[in-house]
């Protein structure tokens, strides 16, 4: 009996061994190495803490930051312990009804008026889209550069400066990283309130 056990012990301890610990620490390293940025949460700094990841989306609500995608993520959105999208379909009046809030929103708050990019009023499927389209951060500019005082050439200036392409020039779409962007502004006016402090 020994004969047959011995064999499967010995192969059940150098699997475990192999992908448990050798192959996990392989790749951890050279993740490491190669990309440390990405490897650790794409964490973004802002004078020595971490304000946030480029890869998971927050809540921004004042009129002088641009606002990100709705959230479906947990009771009040952008949850990260909560990912997920509302699972509400097309024939759902809720989510109509929802979205038809949501389009008033952006109208009132940014004085807006004529097509309004889908992104801007409905969540994503993870609900912690850390982007949105171009568009609707043109949509922003005017409410932002007033709310700042900034004339609407320098906002509209950074948003293009902090638009991503379509990746290899044909793969997704173009994207504006909301965090990313919002700390730029910052960036511009030494008198700007932290992130933190106003979202």
């Amino acid at each position: 009996m020994m004969q047959h056990l011995r064999p499967a012990l010995v192969m059940t301890a150098a699997l475990c061994l192999i992908t448990g610990i050798i192959y996990p620490g392989l790749i951890t390293g050279a993740a490491q190495l190669l990309f440390p940025a990405q490897a650790n949460g794409s964490l973004i700094e802002r004078d020595g803490r971490v304000v946030g990841s480029a890869l998971i989306g927050q809540r921004f609500t004042t009129p002088n930051y641009f606002h990100g995608r709705p959230s479906a993520a947990g009771a009040d959105g952008y949850d990260a312990m909560a990912s997920g999208g509302s699972n509400k379909g097309p024939t759902d009046s809720t989510l109509a009804a929802r979205i038809a809030e949501r389009v008033d929103s952006v109208v009132v708050d940014g004085g807006v008026r004529g097509r309004i990019p889908a992104d801007l009023v409905t969540a994503s499927g993870s609900g912690l889209d850390p982007d949105i389209s171009p568009a609707s951060a043109a949509l922003q500019v005017a409410r932002v550069a007033q709310a700042r005082e900034l004339p609407a050439a320098t906002v509209t200036l950074l948003v293009a400066q902090h638009t991503t392409p379509r990746q290899l020039g044909v793969l997704g779409e173009p994207r504006v990283n909301v965090l990313r962007l919002n700390l730029a502004l910052d960036s511009l006016s030494a008198t700007s309130p932290s992130v933190r402090s106003v979202r």
